[in-house]
């Protein structure tokens, strides 16, 4: 109460007291009045019996104060296949090989791959940890994704069956097209609103075949007759391949999600990519990829790689 009262109310009270100018008050009133002036005057600036004890204080937020989380630097940090993100001392991101111990082992058949050591792995994870383990080396710079499954014996393309491939291959991509823009809508988006426009009048084109089986004579007599049918799906084909870099050029593992898949399947693919690639540069030009199909030198247009 006391220390609620201003210093000067305080002395006022105390000489009336004293002078007798007031009812008079029991001894240990004054008495205390009077410690309580003193201890005022005694105590040092900051320890007032009724301000919170600072050291009680400190003590309460060191108790609930929340421990400073350290930000992970590798959240939103990628890295290529086969490495993963450590913190480096500095607490930098960093990728390092990937333990090829510590991939989830397969559940089903078809997650096995094959590598072009003709060795199985147990998934597309293992391959490239073992890969990266590999780099530097020889044998690390040949290992790549063969194709999807189990190795198995693939037999010789010979060449009669490599003159056939294009066909099938050419009337598939046409066909592929024609199915997402049937299944496209505003919730999918599966094509843009210009790759629509291409294939539209390939949809709308009561000449075209439909997809199915149909015979080597059929296919080739479908390509001559509906040529410009064809030249967009070649184009957006290599467009979706050519990512990691799009500088229209495909790299081996540019062209492993379309060739993997083809090679238990098709097993003039390997022979045929290989044919593609004219001057065995390791890597597939946009003109030699248009050549392989078929497309004249003049219709190959980079502008429709949308």
């Amino acid at each position: 109460y006391y220390l609620k009262i201003p210093k000067m109310r305080a002395w006022i009270v105390l000489l009336l007291c004293l002078a007798g100018k007031a009812l008079a008050a029991p001894e240990g009133l004054v008495a205390e009045v009077e410690v309580v002036e003193e201890t005022e005057e005694a105590l040092p600036v900051g320890a007032n019996p009724v301000q919170i004890d600072t050291g009680d204080f400190e003590d309460s937020e060191d108790d609930t104060k929340k421990e400073i989380e350290v930000e992970n630097p590798c959240e939103n940090f990628h890295c290529k296949r086969g490495k993963v993100c450590e913190a480096d001392e500095n607490n930098e991101p960093m990728c390092v090989c990937q333990d090829p111990s510590t991939c989830p082992p397969s559940s089903v058949e078809f997650e096995k791959v094959c590598g072009t050591d003709n060795k199985t792995y147990d998934s597309a994870c293992q391959l490239f940890a073992t890969k990266c383990t590999l780099e530097g080396t020889k044998k690390g710079h040949k290992l790549h994704l063969d194709y999807i499954g189990p190795c198995k014996f693939i037999q010789e393309c010979i060449d009669s069956e490599l003159a056939e491939f294009p066909l099938r291959m050419r009337d598939w991509l046409k066909n592929v097209l024609v199915t997402l823009y049937e299944r496209d809508n505003e919730e999918t988006n599966l094509l843009t609103e210009k790759q629509k426009m291409k294939v539209k009048k390939m949809y709308e084109n009561e000449k075209r075949l439909q997809a199915g089986e149909h015979s080597l004579d059929l296919l080739a007599h479908d390509f001559e007759k509906n040529y410009n049918m064809f030249i967009f799906p070649v184009h957006w084909q290599f467009g979706q391949l050519d990512q990691h870099p799009a500088d229209k050029y495909l790299s081996h593992s540019e062209l492993a999600p379309l060739r993997a898949p083809l090679v238990p399947m098709e097993h003039c693919t390997t022979r045929f990519f290989q044919k593609c690639d004219a001057d065995n540069d390791k890597y597939i030009a946009l003109e030699e990829w248009a050549t392989c199909f078929g497309i004249k030198e003049e219709d190959i247009d980079g502008n429709l790689l949308i």
